[in-house]
């Protein structure tokens, strides 16, 4: 803003001469219309967060990420008990009581055993290992849950600081406007420039209020997505501690897709599951081991008999080959979940290497199109800014020239904040297609490597 500054002073000083005045009609003061326009909300009573500090409060408090927690730690309840033997039995018999003697056990034969059922080898391992990869499964959608919330915190926080950053270009831009107002109907006042000027810059002034209103809602709904990913009530101040960047390489699409296959959690959960399927297809053709029963008890005798006392084992077995129809049905079933697992994990694949190419076209397009606010845009519109200030104090331009030359360089900022804005959006988006922080893919940028947001060079 150093050339806003000179704007005023250039034009109260070409208004110096005293001429006579034209007709004056009323004309609306710049304060007022400042204060017509001034909807700047209040500023946020709680503390600003940095990025990090809003990951960390997110991934502390966000309910999605309990709920997914709770969903592995119920898988985890399961594990010693799928691979359990099933309770034993406990059996009383009495045999041989007569008839008409109902009550007298003693004439009748009594056992009393324990059984205990016997899986076939190997089925309780593979249910077991069913059970483990049902936690893997659980425990890849919660890092897939964690994920998305640290993506969707680091897309809200960078909106929300580029529309602050976007209200303070605005008030830079309402503060030009003001000014050129007030240089113009001084100038106007005694004769030194037409009406038109007068009306122009209060339309440019008055049009500023359309910015604010999409400044305030992007505000407002970037404070509601945050404060939401952290847990909190949507209504809570909350403000940015930050400045945008952008970086001069981005990662090949290999490297990319590489490190999407290693980390991404839906790609990891939906091998679990593809896993999981094999280890039921395997226990399904199990269904031919056949299972067993062991039985031991004690037997007393009836009264009379010269050995009472005695004991009883026994065994049995269940006969699934006389039973191919429900077996055979189950392992092709399995078979076919295999089948589809697999071909659900190729997709999630090929759907992965699609999001990651889109992905990357599209911060490559961000990052060419704010490089070219940051090299080219900027230091033409301040080079044409600072020839049509030479060129007023010479009187070779009019005023509208000068005020429309600020203004461009004011609009080629606020530009300039939104492409940066978007080309964090478009990075969020790449580590979401990747399932991990860029860094895991390239090293880390170092600080000649990135652009900052021009916020330093206000």
């Amino acid at each position: 803003m150093k050339f806003a500054v000179s704007l005023l002073s250039l034009s109260l000083a070409a208004a110096l001469p005293a001429q006579t005045p034209p007709a004056v009609f009323p004309l609306a003061a710049p304060a007022a219309l400042l204060a017509q326009h001034d909807h700047h909300p209040a500023a946020p009573a709680a503390p600003a967060l940095t990025l990090d500090e809003a990951e960390r409060t997110a991934l502390a408090a966000n309910p999605d990420i309990a709920l997914a927690a709770r969903r592995v730690a119920l898988a985890q309840a399961h594990v010693p008990s799928a691979g359990a033997l099933d309770d034993p039995m406990a059996m009383t018999r009495f045999w041989g009581v007569p008839l008409q003697k109902p009550w007298d056990y003693n004439a009748a034969q009594s056992m009393f055993s324990l059984s205990q059922a016997l899986p076939g080898p190997g089925k309780r391992a593979l249910r077991t290992g069913i059970a483990n990869a049902d936690v893997a499964v659980a425990q890849a959608q919660l890092e897939q849950v964690r994920l998305q919330v640290r993506v969707g915190v680091r897309k809200a926080f960078y909106d929300l600081l580029r529309a602050q950053d976007e209200e303070r270009i605005h008030s830079e831009h309402v503060s030009v406007a003001g000014q050129a107002i007030e240089a113009a109907r001084i100038k106007y006042t005694v004769g030194k420039v037409p009406q038109q000027d007068v009306l122009k810059a209060q339309v440019a002034l008055t049009r500023l209020a359309e910015h604010m209103i999409r400044f305030t809602h992007d505000l407002d709904l970037a404070r509601a997505q945050l404060n939401t990913l952290l847990g909190r009530d949507p209504s809570t101040p909350v403000s940015a501690a930050g400045r945008h960047r952008v970086l001069d390489t981005l990662p090949e699409a290999a490297s990319l897709a590489d490190a999407a296959f290693r980390t991404r959690p839906d790609l990891l959960a939906a091998r679990e599951a593809a896993e999981k399927s094999r280890r039921e297809q395997a226990l399904a053709k199990k269904a031919y081991t056949p299972d067993f029963t062991v039985s031991a008890g004690y037997m007393l005798m009836p009264t009379g008999t010269d050995m009472r006392n005695a004991y009883m084992l026994e065994g049995s077995m269940n006969l699934p080959w006389l039973n191919r129809h429900k077996h055979d049905a189950e392992i092709a079933e399995a078979t076919a979940q295999t089948t589809l697992q697999d071909s659900e994990l190729a997709a999630m694949q090929n759907a992965a290497l699609g999001q990651i190419r889109q992905a990357l076209v599209e911060a490559r397009a961000a990052q060419s199109l704010a490089r070219m606010y940051h090299d080219d845009l900027r230091p033409q519109a301040e080079a044409t800014l600072e020839a049509s200030v030479v060129a007023y104090e010479n009187d070779k331009t009019d005023f509208l020239d000068l005020l429309d030359s600020q203004m461009n360089l004011v609009d080629i900022d606020l530009a300039w904040i939104q492409a940066v804005g978007d080309f964090d959006s478009r990075l969020a988006d790449l580590e979401l297609a990747i399932g991990a922080p860029l860094e895991d893919a390239a090293p880390a940028p170092s600080a000649s490597n990135s652009t900052t947001a021009p916020e330093a060079r206000q």
